[in-house]
Formats: C-alpha cells, sequence, structure tokens
C-alpha cells in the first residue's frame, strides 16, 4: 500500500479530542481522540497513526493506521494499514488487510457500491461471538 496520503484533507491533529457527532462533506484526516460518531457519506476518512477512535464510522473509503473501536460502514473501499487496531464490524464493497493489522470483528463485503450508509445503527453491535485464531475466516482448531 502506498504510504499515508491525506493531503488536502481537514485535520483533527493528535492533542485534540472531540466527543459527539463529526458529520462532514470533504476528506478528514482523524490523528487525535474522537468518541460518538463519523459520518462522511460521499468522503474519505483516515484514522492516523496516533488516533484513538471510539466511534462508529460511515464514509466513502476508510483508511485506517491507528485504534478504532466501533463499527465501519464505507460504500466504497475499507484498507487497514500496518499498526491498524480494529475492534468491530466492517460492512463495505472493498477490503484490504495489510500484515501487522489486527481486526477482531465480522466482515460483510457488498456487491458493487451498495454498502448502505442509512441501513447504519448508531450502537455498536456486539462483540464477536470467537476470540480463537482463524475462527472468522473457516479455520480448524
Amino acid at each position: 500500500m502506498p504510504p499515508l496520503d491525506a493531503a488536502g484533507a481537514a485535520s483533527i491533529g493528535k492533542s485534540v479530542q472531540i466527543r459527539g457527532e463529526v458529520k462532514g462533506s470533504e476528506d478528514l484526516l482523524v490523528d487525535g481522540l474522537v468518541e460518538g460518531t463519523i459520518t462522511l457519506t460521499e468522503s474519505r476518512l483516515t484514522i492516523g497513526p496516533n488516533a484513538q477512535v471510539q466511534a462508529n464510522v460511515s464514509a466513502r473509503d476508510v483508511v485506517i493506521l491507528g485504534a478504532l473501536n466501533g463499527d465501519v460502514v464505507a460504500t466504497g473501499r475499507v484498507e487497514l494499514r500496518a499498526g491498524a487496531n480494529i475492534v468491530g464490524d466492517i460492512k463495505a464493497a472493498r477490503l484490504s488487510i495489510e500484515e501487522n493489522a489486527a481486526f477482531s470483528g465480522k466482515v460483510d463485503l457488498i456487491q458493487g457500491t451498495a454498502a448502505s450508509i442509512s441501513d447504519r445503527g448508531s450502537a455498536p453491535s456486539a462483540p464477536p461471538t470467537s476470540t480463537q485464531p482463524g475462527a472468522l475466516f473457516g479455520a480448524s482448531k
């Protein structure tokens, strides 16, 4: 994967803390703390390497390099880059996971670009039912 490229995006810096709802129509880089919800219907969200995000996220594309505790819905692509740590479910048209990214949750890959932001609840889903390595991918003990 190419390096982090969020040039021209609005940003929430390392020392910034936001609690509540973040909405927008432009690309956003989060490198601070956000608790609540993030909705960028037609834009790209990048969760930077210093970010601590406890939020449900809805965006066109989502790139994660830091920590996210919450569900993700993307009408386009979700990328979990090396160093990412996500606990939550992912619903997207496309998903890529780099080596050294950590993920615990369910994945729902939608045909085409049919991932719908409007059918997404605001509360996180229940934790995954299996914590066994490989259980999410059908590996046996």
